[in-house]
C-alpha cells in the first residue's frame, strides 16, 4: 500500500489512517512524526501495512539493519501504548504492548523502546523486552 486510504481506520488505534499515521508513512520527507510516541505508533502501523521502507528510514543509522522482511502472514491484533516520557531534550522512551497472530499462534511484544531526535526527526534506536 503506497498511500493511506481515506476513511480507513488506523492500525495504531487512531480514528483514520490518513489523519493519523498515514501522513507520516506517505510523507516521511516532509511530515516527520512530531514526537517519539507518534513515531512508535507509525512504526507499528508500518509493520501492519508491510511498509519496510518506512521502518528502515525511521530506524537510527547506528542500529539500522541492512534489510527488513515483515512477516506477510502476521495478523496484527492491536497496540497499547502504556507510557511515553522524555529522558532528555532529544531522547524519549515509549513502553508498549503489540499483539499479533502468526501461523495460528498468538504473539505479544512488551517493550520499552528508546528514541532519539536528530535534526528535527525522531528515530527508533533500540528497546528492552519487558
Amino acid at each position: 500500500m503506497s498511500r493511506a486510504r481515506t476513511g480507513a481506520a488506523c492500525p495504531c488505534g487512531g480514528a483514520s489512517l490518513a489523519a493519523c499515521c498515514g501522513r507520516y508513512l506517505d510523507h516521511f520527507d516532509s511530515t516527520p512524526a512530531p514526537d517519539a510516541e507518534r513515531l512508535m505508533r507509525s512504526r507499528y502501523t508500518a509493520f501492519v501495512l508491510g511498509r519496510a521502507g518506512y521502518l528502515l528510514a525511521t530506524w537510527h543509522a547506528s542500529r539500522r539493519p541492512g534489510s527488513l522482511d515483515p512477516d506477510e502472514g502476521a495478523k496484527w491484533l492491536g497496540l497499547e501504548v502504556r507510557s511515553h516520557r522524555a529522558t532528555a531534550e532529544d531522547r524519549a522512551e515509549v513502553e508498549f504492548v503489540a499483539r499479533w497472530r502468526v501461523g495460528g499462534r498468538a504473539v505479544r511484544l512488551h517493550e520499552r523502546s528508546r528514541f532519539v531526535r536528530e535534526q528535527g526527526r525522531w528515530y527508533y534506536v533500540d528497546g528492552d523486552l519487558l
